[in-house]
C-alpha cells in the first residue's frame, strides 16, 4: 500500500502536536507493511485555486499553476492508495494550507453534472485515494471536532473514500511531564490505529476510545495553568514558544 501523509502544521518538532500524532500513526502504518511518504506542506509552494476551470476545459486534468502541487504533489496524490490529511484544528476545521491543497485536487474531477440518490456530484476523472483525517486541538472536549467531522464526512464520506478519523483533544498538554504516562497511552493507540488502517481499512472502536481518552478527569486545573501562561506571555510581551525557550514558570499573581 502506498500512503501519502500530508502535514499542514506551520509548527515543527516538539511544538507541533499534529506532527507528534502523525509520526506515531505513520509508525504503525509502516509496521504493517505500508510504504509511507510524509510531506510537510509548509515547505511546499501550493498556490490557491483561482476558479478558472482551465483544468476542466483547456488542459483537462492539469492545473494552470506551475508550482509544487502541479509538478510534485498532485501526481503523488493520484498514485497513492491512501492519503492522510493531518491538520491542526483552526476555527473548528482544517487550516488554510490543507484547504488549499484539497481545493487544488479539483483536476481529479470532471465538470459534468451527475445525480445519485437525489444528490448532485461531479464524476471522477481519476481514482480517488482513500482518506484518513487527523487533527489535534487545545480544547479538552471531543465535540470540538464536530464541525470538522461533519465536513470530512460530507466531502469524503459520501463517495466511500473516508476510512478513518483520528482526533485528539487537549493535545497541547500531551508533552506535559506529569501527563507523560497517559500521553504515551494515546500515542501507542495511534500507532495501533496506523496498523489497523493498513490491515483492515478502519480503526476499531476500542482504539478510537484509547486515542480520545481524557488526559484529566477535571479540566479546570488545565484551564488555570493555561490562563496563568497566557497572562505571563501578555505581561512580558512574549509568545508561548519564547516563554518556553526562557524556561520561565508563570508567576502565581
Amino acid at each position: 500500500m502506498k500512503i501519502l501523509a500530508l502535514n499542514s502544521s506551520p509548527r515543527t518538532g516538539n511544538r507541533s502536536r499534529t506532527e507528534l500524532l502523525l509520526a506515531h500513526l505513520v509508525q504503525g502504518m509502516r509496521e504493517a507493511g505500508a510504504e509511507v511518504e510524509e510531506v510537510e506542506l509548509r515547505k511546499k509552494s501550493v498556490r490557491d485555486c483561482i476558479g478558472c476551470f482551465t483544468c476542466w476545459t483547456k488542459t483537462p486534468g492539469v492545473c494552470i499553476h506551475k508550482d509544487d502541487m502541479t509538478r510534485e504533489l498532485f501526481p503523488k496524490w493520484k498514485e497513492a492508495d491512501l492519503v492522510v490529511y493531518a491538520s491542526p484544528l483552526y476555527h473548528y476545521t482544517i487550516n488554510a494550507s490543507m484547504k488549499a491543497f484539497i481545493e487544488r485536487t479539483l483536476p481529479a474531477l470532471q465538470p459534468f453534472f451527475k445525480e445519485r440518490d437525489g444528490k448532485t456530484y461531479h464524476p471522477a476523472r481519476y481514482r480517488h485515494p482513500k482518506v484518513v483525517v487527523l487533527s489535534v486541538a487545545g480544547f479538552p472536549e471531543l465535540s470540538v471536532f464536530d464541525q470538522l467531522s461533519s465536513w470530512a464526512n460530507f466531502v469524503f464520506g459520501r463517495s466511500g473514500a473516508l476510512v478513518a478519523e483520528i482526533y485528539r483533544p487537549m493535545a497541547e498538554s500531551m508533552t506535559t511531564p506529569f501527563l507523560k504516562e497517559k500521553a504515551e497511552e494515546v500515542l501507542q493507540a495511534t500507532v495501533q490505529a496506523g496498523r489497523e488502517i493498513v490491515e483492515t481499512m478502519r480503526v476499531s472502536g476500542e482504539t478510537k476510545s484509547r486515542i480520545t481518552k481524557p488526559l484529566m478527569e477535571d479540566p479546570r486545573p488545565f484551564f488555570e495553568i493555561g490562563n496563568l501562561m497566557w497572562n505571563t506571555c501578555i505581561a512580558e510581551g512574549v509568545t508561548p514558544a519564547e516563554l518556553a525557550e526562557r524556561q520561565r514558570v508563570p508567576p502565581p499573581a
